[in-house]
């Protein structure tokens, strides 16, 4: 029985799109120590899923809970210190060094006219290391390649030290390596500091390596939810994705491949 602190819950959530109902009576909780994985076709519900449980956007009915307090109710410097956001794309429209993008999500602790102290510097530049960008830490951002930015905005989210994280499509960008350091940086901090990840996915072989619970959204508003090991199956990720897909054993890992 997993004995992390409830930090996130969903009650009765229905998630919308225009006239499209993507997601109906979505109970979910998400505790401290787990890592989450969200995974469906194009357009199932999965960034507008993270960007409403981040309360960017309002449900169409139930309700989003942290710590137990729906979030209307938290004020927005707390909310942005106990819940961090990673969109799936990042825009910048100005020019400035990657230290001093990542030193942004220092700003949630610090006072109304307070600068960023050299405690916050070195949290950014430790940020930066674990996401292997400390060489790039004075290179202007709109220089970098879109795998680079990406670690970038990651880094941003480290240094905001949440204690839930909600993550669209981080490794989308990223090269082989990245990816694995990535989410291996992600699954320590789920076991070694108790956060709570949330995080779209559309790779399913890293989803099962890594997550250690998972959500599957499908047509219809289909909702499949619970350990990885077993919500992660052929049956369930076929319905998902209107494809096909086999599962092979492989050692302790099941590998999944479109048939």
């Amino acid at each position: 029985m997993n004995s992390g602190k409830l930090l996130l819950e969903a009650q009765g959530l229905r998630v919308a799109a225009g006239p499209r109902t993507l997601i109906e009576s979505l109970d979910l909780q998400v505790r401290g120590g787990e890592l989450w994985c969200v995974m469906g076709s194009n357009g199932s519900g999965k960034t507008t899923l993270l960007h409403t449980l981040a309360g960017l956007r309002p449900a169409q009915a139930g309700t989003v809970s942290i710590k137990g307090k729906p979030l209307a109710e938290w004020p927005p410097g707390e909310l942005a210190r106990l819940r961090g956001l990673l969109p799936q794309t990042q825009h910048d429209a100005f020019s400035a060094a990657a230290l001093e993008v990542v030193l942004l999500g220092r700003h949630p602790h610090l006072g109304r006219w307070a600068w960023e102290s050299a405690a916050d510097r070195r949290v950014a530049r430790a940020a930066l290391q674990s996401m292997d960008l400390e060489t790039l830490a004075d290179h202007d951002v709109t220089t970098l390649s879109g795998g680079e930015r990406q670690r970038v905005g990651i880094a941003a989210l480290l240094a905001q030290d949440p204690p839930l994280l909600l993550l669209d499509e981080p490794v989308a960008h990223l090269d082989l390596h990245h990816q694995v350091t990535v989410l291996n940086h992600l699954r320590r901090l789920t076991r070694e500091r108790g956060r709570a990840i949330v995080m779209s996915i559309h790779d399913l072989n890293l989803a099962a390596r890594f997550a250690t619970h998972a959500l599957v959204l499908g047509p219809g508003a289909m909702l499949r939810q619970g350990p990885a090991e077993s919500t992660m199956n052929e049956v369930v990720l076929s319905a998902a994705f209107g494809h096909p897909v086999a599962g092979e054993r492989f050692g302790h890992r099941t590998v999944f491949v479109a048939d």
